[in-house]
Formats: structure tokens, sequence, C-alpha cells
């Protein structure tokens, strides 16, 4: 079994910065790739961004020169910093790992962007 802890989330001001945190435990294997989804009231779950375990890494478009996610491989950690919040950011973010044995969410943590 795999367990994923998120945090980090809250109410922030438009312009303002929080950072996401999700920790892995349980039977780690080899992970692959770690990211960050969200998924706003009324629309789809999307991709925001993932680390490879190389350390390449994709964004989606409307999060690039803002979101940065990083990866601690010894701690089966990837965080994602959030700098600019805009409104629009607001959704429930989920940290997802994918393993060879297969993909794993985690709960999801409220960001709310409003002032």
């Amino acid at each position: 079994q795999v367990q994923l802890v998120e945090s980090g989330g809250g109410l922030v001001q438009p312009g303002g910065s929080l950072r996401l945190s999700c920790a892995a435990s349980g039977t780690i294997l080899s992970i692959n790739v770690m990211g960050w989804y969200r998924q706003a009231p009324g629309k789809q779950r999307e991709l925001v961004a993932r680390i490879f375990s190389r350390g390449w890494t994709n964004y989606a478009d409307s999060v690039k020169g803002r979101f940065t996610i990083s990866r601690d491989n010894a701690k089966n950690t990837v965080y994602l910093q959030m700098n600019s919040l805009k409104p629009e950011d607001t959704a429930v973010y989920y940290c997802n790992v994918g393993m060879v044995v297969g993909d794993y969410w985690g709960q999801g943590t409220q960001v709310t962007v409003s002032s």
C-alpha cells in the first residue's frame, strides 16, 4: 500500500504564494513520475505540473513562469511552489505518484485565491 499525504493548501490573496507538499510512504517501488493536478468546481481534473525521475518537468501553459515543481527523492516528496497566484488558480490540488506497480492519488488540498 502507498499513502500520499498532502499539505500546504489554504486561502491566499491574489499575487500571493503557497507551497504544497506531498509525501509518499508505504511500499515505494521505483517512482517514475510525481505530479500535481487540480480540479475546480464544474471542471475536469487537469495537469498542473509533473516531474520525472531524472528531473525532466512539464507544466500547464496557464502556470508556466509562476509555479515550480521539485522533488526530494530521498524523502519521496514532491513540492509545488506557487507564486503570483490568481483567482483562477482556485481548485482542489491533488498529488499523483506514478510507479511501476500503479498510479496513486492524494486526498486533495484546497487552494483558494481571493481578496
